[in-house]
């Protein structure tokens, strides 16, 4: 059994051919135009009776080679009809509905994954305009953006927070901008600074330098004893921000920092830090390491880096998380803003570039919208 490929300056060249190599009987799968015509997929009459048979027990076994042939030619007809559906119902789609369609272009340009536009396309209503539809898309974006009450933040909250993530997110940076605001608010008395980062000696220096220009000590633990020590130790502030060794959701050590954290005699808030200019799909996959229980919401930080924001709002959005603030820069406390909802959304679709090279054609977006790919 073989699917075969046959191109032709027009349709009726291409089928000829088609005609010539397998008959007059034989299966077209698919046709699409190319460069200089057409090209058409077909599989012979018999190849195709083949499939369509019950297997006989009394027929000889097949190989493992000619299986596994067989199958990868059964998936390439799969992908090929997909395919071909793909466009069918997207060109559907677009004779109905070309307002939804066109705006949905949008919000796939803006980075938000296939799985989240698919959702909102279901859910929109009929609309005019595709301002009106874009209008749509980022009002129902917002409200499903969860962020923290900025009268109500971690600094004025209080409590013990852990900040967490892997290496080089801006862990030790961050937990300075939060000591700064909590110092101007607060008062130095009311802060302690802890890190368990005791492997990389230029983190607890760094950490150490900030402590030591707020005014604030900062105490290093090796272990869950010391930490819960510690813990108990400054359990009269009225802010404790612990910060944590940075490693790669790939690390099995990532399982035992969460139970070291959760198990904790004190109630430890973690809260994730996420890179928003990774992609969509590291994203995810940072957040299902770091998940566990007991994390309370994340941070986006390195967002005056990131060309665009869908992707790692679509990872919040998609996961729950609450969001507490934004970390755009190393200056210490300027560059840490409670995050905003509207503001974010906004500029995600700001972000979007036609001519960029990762922007998808529009033969693409049927695939993207109809399941072909997923993020």
């Amino acid at each position: 059994m073989r699917v075969r490929k046959f191109s032709g300056k027009t349709a009726g060249e291409a089928l000829r051919k088609v005609k010539e190599a397998l008959g007059a009987d034989a299966l077209i799968l698919s046709n699409r135009p190319v460069a200089g015509g057409v090209e058409i997929t077909a599989l012979a009459s018999d190849d195709a009776a083949v499939l369509s048979q019950p297997v006989q027990a009394e027929e000889p076994q097949i190989d493992r080679a000619e299986m596994a042939e067989i199958i990868d030619e059964i998936r390439t007809m799969r992908s090929m009809l997909e395919e071909q559906l793909a466009g069918f119902a997207w060109g559907d789609m677009e004779r109905r509905d070309p307002v939804k369609v066109s705006a949905m272009r949008k919000v796939l340009g803006a980075g938000f994954s296939p799985r989240l536009s698919r959702q909102m396309m279901d859910k929109m209503p009929p609309l005019k305009s595709e301002r009106e539809a874009l209008e749509w898309i980022k009002t129902a974006l917002v409200r499903n953006l969860a962020v923290a009450n900025p009268e109500a933040d971690i600094v004025d909250r209080g409590g013990v927070f852990a900040l967490v993530g892997p290496t080089g997110v801006g862990k030790t940076t961050t937990t300075a901008k939060l000591a700064a605001r909590c110092v101007v608010r607060h008062g130095a008395g009311k802060l302690a600074l802890v890190t368990t980062d005791s492997y990389r000696i230029g983190a607890y220096e760094q950490l150490r330098i900030y402590g030591r220009i707020l005014g604030v000590p900062v105490h290093a633990v090796k272990d869950a004893a010391e930490l819960n020590l510690i813990l108990h130790e400054l359990k009269d502030k009225h802010l404790v921000l612990i910060d944590t060794i940075g490693m790669s959701q790939k690390d099995q050590k990532v399982i035992d920092q969460v139970a070291m954290l959760s198990g904790c005699e004190a109630d430890v808030e973690r809260v994730l830090l996420l890179n928003a200019t990774s992609s969509g799909e590291t994203l995810d996959d940072v957040v299902r390491a770091y998940r566990g229980s007991g994390l309370g919401g994340c941070i986006l930080t390195k967002v005056d880096e990131a060309i665009g924001m869908g992707s790692a709002l679509d990872v919040v959005m998609r996961n729950k998380l609450v969001l507490h603030f934004i970390a755009n820069g190393q200056r210490v406390p300027e560059d840490l803003h409670a995050a905003n909802s509207k503001y974010l959304i906004d500029r995600a679709f700001r972000g979007v570039k036609e001519d960029s090279p990762h922007a998808l054609k529009d033969v693409e977006y049927p695939l993207m919208m109809t399941g072909g790919f997923e993020a």
